[in-house]
């Protein structure tokens, strides 16, 4: 039988020359009554961006038609850049009168053309796939006419509202349109507005234009309901077959004082001096959502769980993800168990993994045991008193992990996380940095080597699986770093065959330095994103040749899809039948779960944007101290404390004219010689914030301030 990948290897053949449809057919000697099936293939591999059609109907690859296939990003300025479908291809720049009717975040073809300064430009010639078929944003009329101005800043196109189109929309209304006439060299897009949602400042109204404009889901449908009213709330004797009875042991869950979802907890045990016996209890969803039904598919739709300023949206219903699921304290829950024994190095020299009933003797939080372990908090430390030994030990272990972890060279950024507190309107009014204290790390460092423990025993069981894998940085962006490194008296050893320990090692040279923040921005900045796949690829940044996600199968799908291979496994084996359509199923639930976490990390920052932007609104002209966090050839964006990012402008540089410098990463006064570097220190004014473009702008203050 034909398939893609045959098609695509005889494209690619150098003897290839454009073919028709029907001289393919003779090619690859299609019998008539498998014609229209190969039809329906040569077009998937048209949609997707792998052939082209030119206008002769001839196909062929489009790298060797000086074509490009990708994704186009849009700029609020109007042109945008394709982002390419093969990887380690570089970006092509689209001026706005090349992009040809094609929007923000479109699959498209681009015609690659002679650019300047060495840099790829093109002409969109075709849109495979749109992106924007609905759009969200401000309805208003100006004069006879009605637009609808969208929130999404990349699309700087204003979507006409025709008469008899408003569906009763007001002025000021935020609403979701649908866009009925695509954009050409000489005109918009025209749309109709199909739901009005309400005025543009009620409350809460930000984050539900938000979650409309990302395609976020809300209600369950009414037969995921119905499925989830359907499981029991408590657990019966029928439930604890096959099960190991650890009721008796002490158990506690650690998470944050808002956590509803609570889907690991620990235990510990000192064995002797220098050896203790950690288990790690994670929520058996996999024995609730049963493969197939209601729940399952809209788990697996969903992917992820959305935590926004405010609110949370669940990937199972809160009958599971805050109920039955939920290691809530002293009750029965069923749970997969992984019991390690870890020796004084850090290393697992034993494991069990099975299924179990637990009952957890405490939910603790994040600052009760911090206040323990640091604060030494008298009233929290008597409180729990029968637990703290416990605590102790359990730090003692998870510094002993730690360690273990940047022995083999692990990469440890210390990011910190921005927390909004919300009124009861939903505005912000207090807006903080939060960083990892010792309870952080203690739960941190037991899931860490516990993901290990079960990728490594199923990588070596050879069933199919799905692994969290972080592949090697790019080459060209590892030499950038190494360039700025160079600038600033460092180097990364073995370039350019780098090592992840060779990273951190650089970042802890800077540790406590001036240089600190920008060799961190910077070294991040060169790293891939890590995705889930079949295939295990290894885990550069935390230098482990097997890692998988398995301890939060509440809010994250995959977690929950290998659950399911684990209890099958167990049980038994999987048979050949089964290991072969789990082989074809995985691949595509893999990659749909990772679009989905990046789904879920761009609605969640762009939340946090639009709660900043709000936060910033009455401290116009207040002067604050920062951090420059990037500089681009249009000005430096520069971090409060608060984790708030504002962007200097070229504009607002008045004292000279400055040039940028990128492999410097910083401006350089023409006339003053004054630097300004990532990672220095300076101080900026307020200029404005706009909730509607979510961006702050600042200045620095006068010279007298």
């Amino acid at each position: 039988m034909v398939t893609k990948e045959k098609v695509l290897a005889y494209m690619n053949e150098s003897a290839y020359r454009p073919m028709t449809e029907g001289e393919l057919v003779v090619a690859f000697g299609i019998p008539p009554a498998e014609v229209r099936r190969f039809r329906r293939l040569l077009k998937e591999l048209e949609n997707e961006g792998d052939i082209y059609v030119t206008r002769a109907a001839r196909y062929g690859l489009p790298e060797r038609m000086n074509l490009v296939a990708g994704r186009l990003q849009g700029h609020p300025k109007g042109y945008g850049f394709v982002i390419p479908k093969r990887p380690g291809e570089p970006d092509v720049f689209v001026g706005a009168a090349n992009l040809n009717g094609a929007m923000h975040n479109d699959r498209v073809v681009v015609r690659v053309m002679p650019g300047r300064n060495g840099k790829r430009e093109g002409e969109i010639v075709k849109v495979l796939a749109r992106a924007n078929e609905r759009v969200v944003g401000t309805f208003q009329r100006r004069g006879k006419h009605a637009f609808v101005v969208c929130d999404e800043v990349r699309l700087p196109y204003d979507v006409l509202i025709p008469p008899g189109r408003h569906n009763g929309a007001r002025s000021g209304d935020k609403v979701v349109a649908a866009i009925t006439a695509w954009p050409a060299p000489k005109r918009g897009p025209e749309g109709k507005v199909m739901e009005v949602l309400g005025p543009a400042d009620a409350p809460g109204m930000d984050i539900l234009a938000l979650c409309r404009r990302f395609g976020l889901p809300e209600e369950f449908p009414r037969k995921v309901v119905a499925e989830a009213e359907s499981v029991p709330e408590t657990i019966s004797e029928a439930d604890l077959d096959g099960r190991r009875d650890l009721r008796s042991w002490t158990i506690v869950t650690i998470d944050g004082e808002d956590a509803r979802d609570l889907d690991d907890a620990v235990s510990l045990e000192v064995l002797r001096p220098d050896r203790w016996r950690l288990g790690v209890h994670i929520a058996d969803v996999g024995y609730y959502v049963r493969e197939g039904g209601a729940l399952d598919r809209e788990a697996a739709k969903r992917g992820t769980s959305f935590y926004l300023p405010g609110m949370v949206i669940p990937m199972l219903p809160p009958r599971l993800s805050n109920g039955i699921c939920s290691l809530n304290p002293r009750v029965d829950r069923l749970t997969m168990s992984v019991v390690m024994e870890v020796d004084g190095r850090g290393e697992v020299v034993d494991y069990e993994i099975f299924p179990s009933v637990i009952r957890t003797t405490e939910r603790m939080t994040y600052t009760s045991v911090r206040k323990i372990l640091r604060d030494e908090d008298p009233a929290v430390t008597e409180r729990y008193a029968p637990l703290v030994e416990h605590f102790r030990q359990m730090e003692r272990l998870a510094l002993t992990l730690r360690e273990r972890r940047f022995r083999k060279g692990a990469i440890d950024f210390n990011l910190p996380e921005a927390k909004v507190k919300l009124d009861e309107l939903g505005r912000p009014v207090e807006l903080y940095r939060v960083e990892r204290s010792i309870a952080e790390q203690i739960i941190e460092e037991f899931m860490l080597i516990t993901n290990e423990v079960v990728a490594r025993h199923f990588r070596v069981l050879g069933v199919p699986f799905v692994y969290r894998v972080h592949e090697r940085p790019d080459p060209a962006k590892l030499q950038s770093l190494q360039d700025l490194l160079h600038t600033l008296g460092y180097a990364v050893r073995g370039f350019p065959e780098v090592k992840p320990g060779a990273l951190q090692r650089v970042l802890d040279q800077v540790a406590g330095k001036k240089e600190e923040r920008l060799v961190n921005a910077v070294t991040l900045r060169s790293m891939k994103q890590a995705r889930y796949a079949t295939e295990q690829l290894g885990h550069f940044g935390l230098a482990s040749p097997d890692y998988t996600h398995f301890t939060s199968p509440i809010r994250r799908y995959p977690d929950l899809l290998i659950h399911r291979i684990i209890r099958e496994v167990l049980e038994g084996g999987l048979s050949a039948k089964r290991a072969k359509a789990l082989k074809t199923r995985l691949p595509e639930l893999a990659r749909h779960s990772s679009d989905q976490e990046r789904l879920a990390v761009e609605a969640e920052r762009e939340a946090m944007d639009l709660k900043k932007a709000a936060y910033m609104q009455d401290k116009i002209g207040q002067v604050f101290p920062g951090i420059i966090s990037g500089v681009t050839p249009f000005g430096m964006f520069v971090e409060l404390e608060n984790t708030v990012e504002g962007l200097v402008s070229m504009t607002n540089l008045t004292d000279d004219y400055y040039t940028y410098e990128e492999k410097g990463y910083r401006l350089v006064g023409q006339r003053t010689g004054k630097v300004y570097r990532l990672g220095d220190e300076v101080a900026v004014r307020v200029l404005r914030a706009s909730v509607e473009s979510r961006q702050i702008d600042f200045g620095l203050p006068d010279a007298s301030i």
